[in-house]
Parts: structure tokens; C-alpha cells; sequence
């Protein structure tokens, strides 16, 4: 008997996930996939002879949904953990960070100012129920805890220079999130532990393509759907330049903003919920130099003359035979700086790094590249979980759902692990 063939949307880890549950629970499943590699903004890229990801990811011991996949597909053992560091530039130099000796040697906080902070932090981490902060603003939220002061240097710039104009609208529940899942992933208070795979996240997208194709699942790139075909509150099939094919249950994991012009027929009450989500896009600069930045896996910055957030220096993760520092700029897709050429951001990067480490030159940037992604952080609101349309729609044999849904947590590949599999099993309930 043919197993039932299911269509899948999209194959970053939530897509390549559903599409691993409905193998196991013997159904077939059909990827469509954009672009012309499966993982999402976990795809790797040839980085001059470095296969690397686009964007940078790291793991926490917290990650089970990620580490039983691994152990499921028979790569465990190509799981390695890392003592790290935090550093935080600030007032011209670069300062330790992220553990409590750091803190109170913070050059820039009062002392009651540093015990504020370091509370928020304690509590945050021990705190398990998220619940209570979902309606909470989370400016004010760490206003209150740090006070106005500690907000400007610590907090200011990070907010603004990843959330410009949302800044003020965030949820607490979501800013906990992140403090938890980073307090939560340390040897003791004053070592931090961070996981890497070898070959990076390719090792995992590798072996899951194989194992998919390996039992019968179709994988189209370089396909999208144009167009999921809905009749009498049904899903009949799906559309692409290649045809329609025909389906009786589809899961999408293609990001929100683009449900509105591939589901067109669904209730304008609905659709208007998904126009209504609003994402930052991001412009990824990826450098690889001959000689360190620094000493730091992760680098906060606040300073004047540089609008990023923060910088991610991953060879301190995983070993490579050169640095390679991730810089990050963070801004809503429609403004003008987002259509500016590589070119402007890579020279940004290169000045930033050379303040950062004045012993770099030119010739130490060995390569330095830029990658785009339209739709990368959504803007989690206060109560933002009820403003989104349920993931099981009011159309027979439809669910989507995006990294949004599993909101408080951040944008994580064992989360998407998580419900990409909960989706897939969803799916094959009814």
C-alpha cells in the first residue's frame, strides 16, 4: 500500500524535522524549498575553502530537542562542548563579561548598580514560569530591576540597534527567555559551556537529507510554492512553476509575512493576523581573518561609532584553522540602509574590528562576505503568543506555523526540532 504523501513547506531545520516525524510515522513527505540548499538560515555556504554556516549558531546543554536528534541519527558523538567567554565593549575598551567577577569589575556601573544587575540576572535564570511576563513591556521590566542608569550602558544601544522603532514594544517573557536559556547553559556561575557540531550545522543538515531521501521523501529545490490551493475549506494541492500537484494535507514552515500571497484564499480575518507580525531583517557579515579578534566567543558593543549590537567571534567556539567573527546588522527590512551594497557593511566591519583590535590590518582580512535575510527575528509583542492565528487552521488538512510559535524561546534550531516534529504528528492525528 502507497504510504500518504504529505507536503511540506519549506526545509529549514522546523520543515527538515516535520519531514523526519512523518518518515518514522510512515507517511511520505513532499519538501518544496526556495532556495537551492535544504537548512534554512542554518545553510552553509563555501567561505573560500570553509564550509560554514550563513549566520551564526551555537547549542546550550538545555537543547534536548536538538541532542536526541543527533543521537537518533547516529551523530552524537560529533557533539563537543566549550568552555566560552562573554566580552563587553564599552567606553573604548573591551571588558570581560557574563560571569559575577566580571560584573563587579565592570568599568562603568556603580556598585549597586552592578548587584541590580547581577539579581536580575540570578532570578531570571532560576525563574520557570514565563507565564506572568507575557503582557509585561520589556524595557520596563529591566528598568525595574537594573534602574535607568544600568539600562543606558548595558541595555540602550542593544535594543536599539537590533529593534530601532519596535524598541519599546517587546515582550519581557521573551527578553527572560534569552537570559535563562544562557544562564542556564554554564558549568558553574563563573564558567560558560557552548556546544558546537563538527563541520558545523552541515554535519546535521547532511545526514538528515540522507536519511529523508533514504526512506522515499521527496525533496524539491529551488521549488517554492506559489500558490496552496484551498476549495471549499479544504486543501486540494499545492502550486509551482513546475505544475500543481495534488495534496490533501499540506504543513507550512515558510515565514509568516510570506502567507498572505501563497494562501490567498484563506479568511482575510486570518490573514490580516499574519500582515500584522513584524520582522527585523538582518545583514550578516562574516569576516575571516589571519589572526584573533579576541579571546570572546561573544562580544557586546556599546559604542557610538558602531551600530551593531554586538559581534560573534565562532572560531572561539569552534577550533578553524582561521578566526572567523560574525557582526550582525539588525534593521526592518524596508529601510533605506537595508538596500545599501555589501560593500558599505563590510567596510563598517573591517573599521569596527581594527577599534576593537588595533593589531589588525588589512592584510589580516583575508575574506569578508555579506548574506541577507528578509524575515530574520520576528517582533515578539507583549501577549504576542494570542495576536497569531492557531497553527491548525479552519481548513481541513492546513498547518502553519513559523519560528514565531514557539515563542517565549528565541529563534533556536532545537526549538524548531521541537515543533517541527510536534507539527508533523499534528498533522497525522486527524
Amino acid at each position: 500500500m502507497a504510504k500518504e504523501r504529505i507536503a511540506v513547506l519549506g526545509a529549514g531545520p522546523m520543515g527538515l524535522a516535520a519531514a523526519y516525524q512523518l518518515v518514522l510515522d510512515g507517511y511520505q513527505p513532499v519538501i518544496f524549498e526556495a532556495d537551492d540548499r535544504v537548512g534554512g538560515m542554518t545553510a552553509c555556504f563555501d567561505f573560500s575553502g570553509l564550509q560554514i554556516e550563513r549566520y551564526y549558531h551555537f547549542h546550550c546543554t538545555s537543547d534536548t530537542g536538538f541532542l536526541n536528534l543527533l543521537d537518533e541519527l547516529g551523530i552524537a558523538d560529533r557533539m563537543n562542548w566549550t568552555e566560552t567567554k562573554m566580552g563587553y565593549w564599552f567606553n573604548n575598551q573591551l571588558q570581560p563579561w557574563g560571569n559575577p567577577i566580571a560584573l563587579l569589575r565592570f568599568s562603568g556601573l556603580t556598585l549597586i548598580g552592578k548587584i541590580r544587575y547581577g539579581l536580575m540576572a540570578f532570578f531570571a535564570t532560576k525563574r520557570k514560569n514565563w507565564k506572568s511576563l507575557d503582557e509585561v513591556e520589556a524595557t520596563d521590566w529591566i528598568k525595574k530591576w537594573v534602574g535607568e542608569a544600568v539600562y543606558e550602558i548595558m541595555w540602550h544601544k542593544l535594543f536599539e540597534y537590533k529593534f530601532h522603532h519596535f524598541t519599546g514594544n517587546l515582550s519581557a517573557a521573551w527578553i527572560w527567555s534569552r537570559i535563562r536559556r544562557l544562564g542556564q547553559s554554564r558549568y558553574n556561575l563563573f564558567k560558560e559551556k557552548l556546544g558546537y557540531l563538527d563541520g558545523g550545522s552541515q554535519t546535521l543538515l547532511n545526514r538528515l537529507q540522507e536519511f529523508l531521501e533514504a526512506n522515499g521523501a521527496e525533496l524539491n529545490l529551488g521549488q517554492p510554492v506559489t500558490r496552496v490551493l484551498i476549495d471549499a475549506s479544504r486543501v486540494t494541492g499545492v502550486e509551482t512553476k513546475t505544475g500543481r500537484h495534488g495534496f490533501s494535507k499540506v504543513i507550512s514552515t515558510i515565514p509568516l509575512p510570506y502567507v498572505p500571497q501563497v494562501f490567498p484564499d484563506l479568511p482575510d480575518n486570518i490573514l490580516n493576523k499574519y500582515r500584522s507580525v513584524n520582522n527585523i531583517a538582518v545583514v550578516c557579515v562574516i569576516a575571516k581573518l589571519s589572526k584573533p579578534l579576541s579571546e570572546n566567543f561573544w562580544v557586546n558593543t556599546n559604542d557610538d561609532e558602531m551600530d551593531i549590537p554586538g559581534l560573534v567571534e565562532y572560531s572561539n567556539l569552534r577550533p578553524l584553522k582561521n578566526a572567523v567573527v560574525y557582526v550582525p546588522f539588525y534593521l526592518p527590512g524596508e529601510h533605506p540602509k537595508y538596500s545599501e551594497p555589501d560593500e558599505i557593511f563590510i567596510e563598517k566591519v573591517k573599521t569596527y574590528l581594527v577599534k576593537i583590535n588595533p593589531d589588525l590590518s588589512e592584510d589580516d582580512f583575508l575574506d569578508v562576505r555579506a548574506s541577507r535575510y528578509r524575515f530574520a527575528q520576528p517582533i515578539c509583542e507583549p501577549g504576542f503568543l494570542k495576536k497569531l492565528p492557531d497553527v491548525q487552521l479552519p481548513v481541513r488538512g492546513l498547518w502553519v506555523a513559523d519560528t514565531s510559535y514557539y515563542y517565549p524561546e528565541d529563534r533556536g534550531i532545537s526549538e524548531s526540532i521541537n515543533f517541527g516534529r510536534d507539527l508533523a504528528r499534528r498533522a497525522t492525528a486527524c
